[in-house]
């Protein structure tokens, strides 16, 4: 039987009402670092004020020695109709490499210090929680040349004024549809028949915040009572946490600014979740005035994200870590190098993005290695760089010719993108990127030190085209981390698509996490990837690793995307800030 201690855990630390802090560590009775076990602490009084600092304590039995913790900051859900289980909305938790220790074989002190949340052993970090348990639903207004302005009024008198948005989450009741129930703000300047929808509200929960990507706004915060100033050109990202969004709709109200005046109250769109079509898109709804008339049009970009099943681990973060050492690291681009290129000698000895060009990487000394995954058919996760694979048929009547079929990965099952065995570059002396189900001429070329010379290893295992995530995650030696680049299709600025869209999103980005979380031991791991929706994503579905945003900023090498984030370094610098993820990489 192990020995154990009483010991009180105290610490101060601000929180906002319904807020409380927890405590969760490695022990049994800690939780065991998982995130529903944590163990809420009592508020000691004097209750202070809002927003001021408070102490909060609570006494447990843990073992003598070895014990280790974190304090975390929650939102405490009771069970209800429709909630089964107590469940527990990670706010913000003590993220420090090294965990708080109790120092072994001591007893707990007769009147222990308050500790001060997110300070300790020299450093302060604390950072957002992640979906555990909840749901967040993105509601974004934005100007663009393929959509209408974000709010369009039809009476021209408003067409130069301010026009201010709130947006009220509103649970819907299946048991009286006629009149939901809402958890909201309340809206003292309207008076009409919606107003009970505005009425007896919790002021926490669903979290309700907005952000305007500008340097001074660009952070969540608790809407104001008449919401948020919507210009022409801004980019406004409402975000609410929830559960079950599938049981909420969006009251969106909209007031006009007249002078110093309180805003005055135009009418009202309802976003409901029919509206929202596999959890991401864009949805274009009227504007009514009181009286029911239409008096405008909202269009808003839209996103759902699921939490994963993934246990919810505190026991380590690498989400916002980055060494002082790490000033600058030798990564390998698609493992050993780009090996399609027009000029052959500017081409890697090994086919990119294969375990064999991975391993060599790995074996030259690279801190970390890039590459990009996406899904194939059947849903695993492949390694391959292009939306698409160029492969090469014979033709019925002229066997020495070939034309080619451009095939998107995720049309083909991993068997099918693995029976691409017999790979052969068709175009003597000049490596392409073109595959084959059968046997051509041995035409494969790679640069070494002196021009080019042939190759004879294509047929190993290991320089295959479409290599499984997995199998990169336990064969390439686990002191080389891994840049693991998502790929998912953006929207161009003249409307077209570099794929159209494979997946739900939630379940393609669920397998690639699950993939990495589960084999990926003690490997250094970063997620990156172009389209910032899909960071945002990564950065809210786990804790474990950071994100980074690809931008390649103004540039005439590349066509332009839709996405306005995606325009500009300092745009991407304001979306990183926004999604709290670890940074950017800027392509020069």
């Amino acid at each position: 039987m192990i020995e154990s201690r009483e010991w009180v855990f105290r610490v101060s630390c601000c929180v906002d009402p319904e807020e409380t802090v927890c405590v969760v560590g490695n022990s049994e009775s800690l939780g065991a670092w998982q995130s529903q076990h944590m163990v809420p602490l009592t508020r000691e009084p004097p209750v202070v004020e809002e927003g001021g600092e408070s102490v909060w304590s609570t006494c447990l039995q843990v073992p003598l020695t070895g014990v280790e913790y974190r304090y975390c900051v929650c939102i405490v859900l009771e069970p209800r109709p429709g909630l089964h289980e107590r469940t527990l909305v990670i706010r913000r938790w003590e993220t420090n490499l090294l965990p708080r220790r109790l120092r072994d074989g001591v007893t707990c002190p007769a009147d222990p210090q308050a500790e001060k949340f997110g300070s300790f052993g020299g450093y302060e970090r604390v950072d957002q929680g992640w979906l555990v348990k909840d749901s967040v639903v993105q509601l974004r207004l934005c100007s663009s040349a393929l959509y209408n302005d974000p709010v369009m009024l039809f009476k021209k008198r408003y067409q130069d004024k301010k026009v201010r948005v709130k947006v009220t989450p509103v649970e819907l009741d299946a048991s009286t549809p006629q009149e939901p129930s809402v958890n909201g703000g309340i809206e003292e300047s309207t008076d009409f028949d919606l107003s009970n929808l505005r009425l007896n509200t919790k002021p926490v929960w669903p979290i309700m915040e907005v952000a305007v990507m500008k340097e001074e706004a660009c952070k969540f915060k608790t809407q104001e009572q008449f919401g948020v100033v919507c210009n022409n050109g801004d980019y406004v990202v409402f975000q609410c946490r929830m559960l079950m969004p599938e049981s909420n709709m969006f009251l969106c109200d909209f007031y006009v600014e007249e002078g110093d005046e309180i805003p005055k109250y135009l009418g009202c769109s309802y976003i409901l979740p029919s509206n929202l079509k596999e959890n991401y898109g864009v949805a274009t709804l009227p504007i009514t005035s009181p009286k029911h008339a239409p008096v405008g049009q909202l269009t808003v970009h839209y996103m759902v994200v699921c939490p994963m099943d993934h246990g919810g681990d505190m026991s380590v973060s690498y989400a916002r870590h980055w060494k002082d050492s790490w000033k600058g690291l030798e990564v390998g681009h698609r493992g050993a190098g780009n090996s399609y290129h027009s000029e052959p000698k500017s081409c890697a000895n090994i086919r990119e993005n294969t375990v064999a060009s991975l391993k060599y990487a790995a074996e030259k000394g690279a801190d970390m290695v890039e590459f990009d995954v996406q899904l194939s058919k059947d849903l695993v996760p492949v390694i391959y760089h292009d939306f698409h694979a160029c492969i090469a048929l014979k033709r019925k009547k002229e066997q020495n010719q070939t034309d080619l079929l451009e095939i998107p990965i995720k049309d083909l099952t991993l068997q099918q993108l693995q029976a691409l065995k017999d790979v052969r570059h068709l175009t003597e002396g000049v490596p392409s990127d073109i595959l084959s189900y059968c046997d051509q001429e041995d035409l494969v070329y790679h640069k070494k030190e002196k021009g080019l010379s042939k190759f004879q290893d294509e047929d190993f295992e290991d320089h295959q085209p479409f290599p499984t995530l997995q199998k990169a995650l336990e064969v390439v030696p686990h002191t080389c981390g891994f840049n693991v680049e998502v790929k998912w299709t953006m929207q161009m600025r003249d409307g077209t698509y570099e794929l159209q869209h494979p997946f739900e999103l939630n379940h393609f980005l669920d397998l690639i996490i699950k993939m990495i979380l589960e084999h990926s031991d003690k490997r250094k791991i970063v997620f990156s990837c172009f389209h910032p929706d899909i960071c945002t994503m990564l950065r809210l579905k786990q804790n474990r690793y950071p994100v980074m945003f690809l931008t390649q900023g103004v540039s005439e090498v590349w066509p332009p995307y839709e996405d306005q984030r995606t325009n500009s370094v300092q745009q991407a610098i304001l979306y990183a800030v926004n999604a709290d993820i670890l940074g950017i990489n800027v392509h020069t």
